[in-house]
């Protein structure tokens, strides 16, 4: 049994968290522990288990199995349940869950009521002024913007000073520009008060971005945690990889530490025996143009032009597969033409073929 001290083992712990719907596994053998002032972007597709994850940490759901402690304290496990207003964890739902007959302020102060009014009233301040929305204090939910109600809803988490904060899909429902602002403003104003946080997102761009590591899941599970660059650059599976960037899979062999393609051989360290099948998956910013009579020949399908970046859909001989290119060079070509491609090795992972 896991004793009720305050430890130095870090802000969260998980150990072995499970839980089931039905027939459904929702989350399986889930531990991982998160440090002080970190904030953990927990990403993966529909489905895969965040949502619930983030339910029991914030004691709203029970786990079947596994133990929950909050710094070092155990808050949830065989004979143990604190209940959710006693944890101190702070909560930003989807659609930010305001009160709509309360105003700005007296949002923010609702989770206060334990203080005296005055005292109340003075943090709720305070935190209204660090999140910078002094002149929404007497409006109502329905006469803010979406970004404001952000905002407010991070203001109201925060304002009981939480010893961890839980966000789920706290940007998406912003539009792309706003969503980029307000994230950056939040994750900001997140390190500035050193609060542990986690930041369910489907975003991968988002995940990448926003927290010192990554929890990727899958059906349940977790399969990767690492920081943003380590889950980019050497993810540790095929799910892992694609999750975070679209590849084109070329089909090959594995030998001598090394996987032979139709678009050429490239190292990989891999645990298969000589000549098993393997696959070379090649990022389509790993084109690039190369000159008359050098590299692989390339036929143009489509071309799209994105602004900073070009995107063309292209086939080359000894694959069956249109293959996807993008670059930032302006290359002036149309569907027919023939470019001549070379492929940069760092660009490209290598897995077992599944």
């Amino acid at each position: 049994m896991h004793g009720l001290a305050e430890t130095t083992t870090g802000a969260l712990t998980l150990e072995h968290i499970s839980r089931r719907f039905g027939e459904t596994l929702a989350l399986d053998d889930v531990s991982f522990s998160i440090r002080h002032g970190e904030i953990i972007c927990l990403v993966g597709q529909s489905g895969c288990g965040k949502s619930s994850l983030l339910r029991i940490i914030a004691g709203v759901d029970t786990a079947d199995n596994g133990h929950i402690l909050l710094g070092g304290a155990e808050i949830a496990g065989i004979d143990r349940f604190v209940e959710p207003e006693d944890r101190n964890i702070g909560f930003v739902f989807q659609d930010y869950a305001l009160f709509p007959h309360l105003t700005v302020e007296e949002n923010v102060a609702f989770g206060l009521k334990k203080l005296p009014r005055q005292e109340a009233r003075e943090r709720a301040a305070a935190v209204i002024a660090r999140i910078g929305i002094e002149a929404l204090a007497k409006r109502y939910p329905h006469m803010l913007s979406g970004g404001e109600q952000q905002r407010v809803a991070l203001a109201r988490a925060l304002a009981p000073k939480p010893r961890i904060l839980l966000m789920d899909e706290p940007f998406s429902n912003l539009d792309r520009g706003l969503r980029e602002r307000v994230r950056e403003e939040t994750i900001a104003t997140l390190r500035a008060l050193g609060t542990t946080a986690i930041v369910v997102t489907h975003d991968p761009e988002e995940a990448l971005s926003a927290g010192d590591r990554v929890v990727l899941m899958q059906k349940g599970r977790v399969v990767q945690i690492s920081s943003g660059y380590e889950i980019y650059d050497r993810p540790n599976s095929l799910y892992a990889a694609e999750f975070f960037c679209p590849f084109n899979k070329i089909p090959g062999v594995y030998r001598n530490g090394r996987v032979e393609t139709p678009l050429g051989v490239f190292p990989a360290v891999l645990d298969l025996p000589d000549g098993d099948p393997a696959l070379a998956c090649i990022r389509p910013q790993a084109f690039r143009l190369a000159k008359p009579g050098e590299g692989m020949s390339a036929r143009v399908v489509r071309c799209s032009f994105l602004g900073e970046i070009e995107q063309l859909a292209i086939q080359v001989e000894g694959v069956n597969e249109t293959l996807q290119m993008r670059t930032t060079e302006r290359i002036e070509v149309k569907p027919g033409d023939h470019v001549q491609l070379i492929v940069e090795p760092g660009g490209v992972l290598a897995f077992p073929q599944p």
